[in-house]
Parts: structure tokens; sequence; C-alpha cells
């Protein structure tokens, strides 16, 4: 076998592995916004189709792993060409969490539509649009290896974060209103914390791209604008703080 044939031969694997990513990145983005449609809608039955989906990422998952480890021990690549298959690996893994996260929504949609409607809920459609924004532009900028869009990408994780402690303050105050709201809201915190998760996978994947287009990893360090943690409802008058206390580091 020539050297030619041999280089030609390992792009077109490389092109595959490629496609394998791109496939798997459809199917978590489709399973993405099934789940928070299936939350606004309160459709037990489609929430169902998500969780019984979730087997093929991690098939995707699977022959992605399979696939790159059997190019490492036969190809033995080196610079781009290895950076292209362990940047495989890492984003199958961003991508296969995301579907787990997904599925965990639907989990949480099928019990909520079981359930007196909440006014919170309201708000997960929004924070899941932003979701499924980011997970589509991070996709884009992999398919075309778009440094600038992923950098853009990881920037919105802030964008996301602030959205999500905006929300979660939203449901505390309401689970104080009316202990008969705590059951539905405790499942739409989850809800949302499963979908700032999916964010924080999604510029995991903004990462990867930068290291695999560049050649090093993001030196900055990532915006973060969830202070959740340091959220607080008074029960006298429902005031909101969300600024940590002097002492603590956020």
């Amino acid at each position: 076998m020539n050297r030619e044939h041999i280089v030609r031969s390992f792009s077109e694997e490389l092109r595959r592995l490629n496609t394998l990513i791109t496939q798997m990145g459809g199917v978590a983005e489709a399973q993405v916004e099934t789940a928070v449609r299936a939350v606004a809608r309160r459709d037990a039955s489609l929430a169902a189709s998500v969780v019984k989906s979730d087997l093929r990422l991690d098939q995707y998952e699977a022959e992605i792993d399979a696939e790159a480890i059997r190019m490492l021990a036969l190809r033995q690549p080196m610079a781009g060409d290895l950076r292209e298959i362990v940047s495989a690996l890492k984003i199958s893994a961003d991508l296969e969490r995301i579907g787990d996260y997904a599925a965990n929504i639907a989990k949480r949609a099928m019990v909520l539509a079981q359930l007196p409607p909440v006014r919170p809920a309201a708000g997960i459609p929004r924070m899941g649009r932003m979701v499924q924004e980011i997970m589509n532009e991070v996709l884009d900028a992999f398919i075309d290896r778009d440094v600038a869009k992923a950098i853009a990408v990881w920037r919105r994780d802030e964008e996301l974060d602030d959205l999500y402690t905006s929300l979660f303050r939203e449901v505390l105050t309401y689970m104080m209103e009316d202990p008969r709201n705590i059951t539905p809201c405790t499942h739409l915190l989850f809800i949302a914390k499963n979908l700032e998760r999916i964010g924080d996978h999604a510029t995991n994947i903004a990462e990867t791209i930068h290291f695999l287009v560049v050649g090093h990893s993001l030196k900055a360090i990532r915006p973060k604008g969830d202070t959740s943690s340091f959220a607080v409802v008074t029960p006298e008058d429902n005031t909101e703080t969300g600024s940590p206390p002097a002492d603590e580091p956020v």
C-alpha cells in the first residue's frame, strides 16, 4: 500500500469521525428541543419519546469511541490529526451528557404533566430557547471550525447562568407563597438546573473547538453568572437577595 493511499484512507476516516460527531450533535440538539417542548405542552407522551431515544446517543458515543481508539492504535496520528481524534472523544462525551440531561428533563416533564400547572413553568421555554441557540451555534462552529463563533458561545454561558439564577429565585418565591407548589416547583428547579448544565457542556465543546483549531486550550477564565447558591428569599416579605456574603468566595 503506497503512502498516498494511506494518507487518503486516513483522511476518509477523519471525515467519517467528524460526520458521526455532527450526526450525534443533531440528535442531542433535537432531544433538548423535544424535552423542553414536552415541559411547555405538558405532554407526557412526547417526554417519554425523549427518554426512549436516549439510547441513540449512547450508541453514537460507543461508535465514536471505538473508531477513535482504532485510529489512535493503527495510525499513530500527530499534531492536527491527533487533535481531531482527541477532540472527537471529548465532544462525544459532552454530547452524551447533554442527552442524559435532556432525558432527565423529560422524566420531570412526565411528572409535571400529572400535576396542576404553576406560574414559573413559563420561564422554562425561554431558558430552553437560549440553550437551543447555544447548542446550534456551537455545532455550527464545530462544522465550520469557526473559533470566533465558538468563543461567542463560550461567552454566552454567563448569560445563561444569569437567566437560571433569576428563574431559581422566582421558583423559590412561588414555593413560599403556597406549600402546595413545593412538589411541582421542585421539579422545575431540577429542569432549570439540567438546562444550565447543558449550557456548561456546550461551553466545554466550545473550548474543545478552540483547542482543535488553535492547538492549545483557551487561557481565559470561563465567565460564570450563577449566583443561585447565594439566593435568599425571606418569608416576611418575599424580598430576594442574590449577593454572596462578604466573607464567602463567588
